[in-house]
């Protein structure tokens, strides 16, 4: 019997290794699967490659896990903002590697991972900085950049309900990153606000298949105070 619920974050991030490639879903803070971030945390792993849409804000969720130390490259399109101090400090120390990209052309890398696409060509970021290096191409009068999709051992997102077999539907735009990374991810770690069961979610708001998903966790939202 299929069934990928998993009691809690601490198990189903037990297994994730030094040196791991890890996505982060998310747009900021907004559907950040921050109780996943917190148990990436706790068990310690390190030398991390992080890729997301930005580099963390204050002092919680991705912002804790640069300020412990355990990332050791960052790809994104936005690193920094007023509240970027953990991402300002690590990478003025020289203790974080940048990769910036620019944000479209974040979100369709991660995309070619998972379609199996070997790369594409995109006229973002021609003649600039973020080209050298790449090869180019001129087609049909005008110039592209040569990019590689972004794999990744870990993806870990927030959706808004799943059943046992994995498949997740999101709330509004709150599905940003997520079901991209969950196709370019070897392990896909979700957590949810709700679990049904089968046959309760209904086949045209599906927006991640199960077969994407390995791991599903229920984190109940907060309770505002009345």
């Amino acid at each position: 019997m299929i069934d990928k619920f998993i009691s809690t974050p601490a198990e189903a991030l037990a297994d994730v290794p030094d040196g791991a490639t890890v996505m982060i879903g998310g747009f900021a803070n907004a559907r950040m699967p921050a109780e996943l971030i917190d148990e990436l945390i706790a068990p310690g792993a390190k030398h991390l490659t992080v890729v997301n849409n930005n580099a963390g804000n204050a002092d919680a969720g991705l912002a804790a896990l640069i300020g412990a130390l355990r990332v050791r490259k960052i790809i994104c399109s936005f690193p920094r903002q007023t509240d970027s101090w953990h991402f300002d400090k690590a990478f003025r120390a020289g203790e974080l590697e940048l990769e910036l990209v620019p944000q479209g052309t974040l979100a369709e890398r991660i995309r070619a991972a998972g379609a199996g696409i070997g790369g594409f060509y995109t006229p973002t970021a021609y003649g600039t900085r973020l080209a050298e290096g790449r090869e180019t191409r001129r087609i049909d009068d005008r110039d592209y950049v040569l990019e590689s999709p972004i794999h990744a051992d870990y993806a870990l997102i927030k959706a808004d309900r799943a059943d046992r077999w994995g498949n997740l539907t999101y709330r509004m735009t709150a599905r940003n990153f997520g079901p991209i990374m969950a196709a370019a991810a070897k392990c896909t770690v979700v957590q949810v606000r709700e679990t049904v069961t089968l046959g309760e979610l209904d086949p045209e708001s599906v927006v991640t298949p199960g077969i994407f998903v390995k791991r599903v966790v229920r984190i109940a939202p907060l309770r505002r105070a009345a």
